[in-house]
């Protein structure tokens, strides 16, 4: 049992410490190509440009950006929040390969074993997605008839409804009563508001708040029912 806890501390420690080396180099990779690049063939963006920029989409993803840390990391652990955010794409592709495989190897968020499996299924996520952009870079001027062929058009426009859906209805069935409020409303709010769509991560928030409200509740109605009965 101790030395199975020393490897776990030693485990933590190292990822952490692994974790913010890649992610200071992702930055500074990030931030540094445009001057590299424009140093390069001697035109230096307009930092004033950029900045305009920015304030014009910045505050808003700065916004989504600090609620999916804060939403995701816990349901990730270390090691799968650390090659998720650096690899990029959550939503679409991580988030949902890290809870399937929680779900088929049966761990618990917060635990040092759903930290392994998330990293794990992340990893071979990344792995897969370099492979599959490879192979399209290679094939994209064969296939560029078939992929913008009319017929297929409505296919790409919803494969991330159609993930969702999927990825999302494995837990609504657990319980059907606590999911349904919550899911109607935010599909009344999207179709009243359209635009609203853009702002998925940040309405996750309050969705989520709501949803945890109605848990509590129940739980506490399930508290009192039982003391009822055992008091009967």
């Amino acid at each position: 049992m101790e030395e199975r806890k020393a490897f776990l501390a030693r485990y933590e420690t190292n990822t952490h410490r692994l974790g913010r080396i890649c992610t200071t180099v992702t930055l500074l990779l990030l931030v540094g190509a445009p001057f590299l690049i424009g140093r390069v063939i001697g035109a230096q963006p307009d930092m004033m440009a950029v900045l305009r920029g920015y304030l014009a989409v910045g505050l808003v993803w700065t916004v989504s950006s600090v609620a999916e840390f804060l939403i995701y990391t816990p349901m990730l652990g270390a090691g799968g929040g650390y090659l998720a955010f650096i690899t990029g794409n959550l939503i679409n592709m991580k988030i949902p390969c890290a809870m399937n495989a929680r779900d088929i190897a049966g761990t618990k968020a917060g635990t040092t074993e759903n930290d392994i499996v998330s990293t794990l299924s992340i990893a071979t996520s990344s792995l897969v997605t370099i492979g599959v952009l490879a192979l399209g870079v290679l094939l994209m001027v064969p296939l560029q008839p078939l992929l913008t062929s009319p017929t297929l058009s409505p296919a790409f426009d919803n494969v991330v409804p159609a993930l969702f859906g999927a990825f999302g209805y494995q837990y609504f069935r657990k319980n059907p009563r606590l999911a349904a409020f919550p899911l109607a409303l935010m599909t009344v709010f999207f179709v009243c508001v359209p635009s609203l769509a853009s702002q998925t991560s940040v309405l996750i928030l309050p969705a989520g708040a709501i949803t945890i409200g109605l848990a509590y509740r129940m739980y506490r109605k399930g508290q009192k029912d039982q003391k009822g009965k055992s008091s009967v």
